[in-house]
């Protein structure tokens, strides 16, 4: 029997649709596929060259690409005679999602998890959401607004308003991160809410900060940036359920500007069962797949398909549908070799000047320092 290693990220999102998935894959194939999980923190920064060599297929994150690529450590997925099969994933991406995994002229991954910074709340204590960023700096005022600022969320808040207002970050350089005054008016933007906010929050993440918003006795009623998880879109998951809606503006463009996530699956280079491997990245990756045994296992679908499909959206009350134009309209990281470095560094850098009241224009050109570097 083949029997190969893949290594996915610890929270029932990233881990459960790969046992059940690997489980079907066997049956269909006689492949058998062992999931490792590794934690969220380590699922952004541990080395994919070092995983590569251990496993035979790694869950990665679309801003590792152009690290991968220099380092030759997967094997690209665009192999001649599947055209069809990958037209199908691209027509059908979720927003970016797919075209985030190309670099340098190759398909390194396929997305299986679709997600971007959305809006989370309490519908029990907030009826209506805010839909402006100014009605959020009201709430926050009000003691109701929790937003995770650990890094990297902190700099993921930051894309996101500045790719709202119309001023998105570059993603090339080797230039600066972003003009000095468009980058201030973020940082004021963001010192609004976070002035306000609980001193845990900058280092918590989404998922802390969503099991404070669903718990009882909750103090706050919205998080207005963070990485939306389908699992506290579910009845009787935690004490109450939560809604996620799409992202409050601070422009004038709509739901516009947040910073792309969601992972995708690739293969190692140093596999000796790469074709095994292949096969089962093309399946789990495609729609049938995804809109059923994926997503009924507790995934957060990347095919377009199951985004639109009505036994999808049923269990989560439309999480999909309802933050479909903020996922349609998300901004792609920069991917450079470097980049991964610079979103935790930065990230630091920024939480350091917020806490501290520093001017806006001293972080900014503190940031812009560390993008150029970067390359």
């Amino acid at each position: 029997m083949t029997t190969l290693k893949g290594m996915t990220w610890s929270h029932p999102r990233g881990y459960d649709p790969m046992v059940a998935t690997a489980k079907a894959f066997k049956q269909k194939t006689g492949v058998e596929i062992l999931w490792d999980k590794r934690s969220l923190q380590d699922f952004e920064t541990f080395p994919v060259e070092e995983l590569a060599r251990a496993y035979d297929l790694i869950v990665i994150d679309h801003p590792h690409v152009g690290q991968i690529t220099d380092e030759g450590c997967l094997t690209p997925l665009d192999v001649p005679g599947r055209e069809v099969e990958r037209d199908a994933m691209a027509r059908h991406s979720v927003g970016q999602s797919y075209p985030s995994y190309n670099w340098a002229g190759r398909q390194w991954a396929f997305p299986i998890d679709a997600a971007t910074q959305v809006m989370a709340y309490r519908p029990d204590l907030l009826p209506t959401p805010p839909r402006s960023w100014d009605e959020v700096i009201t709430l926050a005022r009000a003691g109701k607004v929790t937003l995770p600022m650990r890094p990297p969320h902190a700099m993921m808040s930051f894309f996101t308003l500045a790719a709202n207002l119309g001023t998105p970050c570059a993603t090339t350089g080797p230039g600066d991160l972003i003009a000095p005054t468009d980058g201030a008016r973020v940082v004021e933007l963001l010192r609004a809410v976070t002035d306000q906010i609980a001193p845990g929050d900058f280092d918590i993440d989404p998922i802390v900060a969503s099991e404070t918003l669903a718990g009882d006795n909750s103090p706050v009623s919205v998080m207005p940036l963070g990485y939306g998880y389908l699992s506290y879109a579910l009845e009787n998951f935690r004490p109450h359920r939560l809604k996620f809606t799409n992202i409050p503006v601070a422009g004038t463009l709509g739901p516009v500007g947040s910073a792309l996530g969601g992972t995708g699956i690739a293969v190692s280079a140093f596999s000796k069962h790469r074709d095994a491997a292949i096969d089962y990245a093309y399946w789990v990756a495609g729609e049938e797949i995804q809109k059923t045994l994926y997503a009924a296992s507790g995934g957060q679908p990347g095919h377009g398909r199951a985004w639109e499909d009505d036994a999808v959206n049923a269990p989560v009350a439309n999480f999909y549908r309802d933050t479909r134009a903020t996922l349609e309209g998300a901004f792609v990281r920069p991917r450079h070799n470097g980049y991964m470095a610079f979103q935790d560094a930065a990230s630091q850098r920024l939480n350091a000047g917020l806490k501290s009241g520093e001017a806006a224009t001293s972080i900014v050109a503190a940031l812009n320092t560390l993008f150029r570097e970067s390359f």
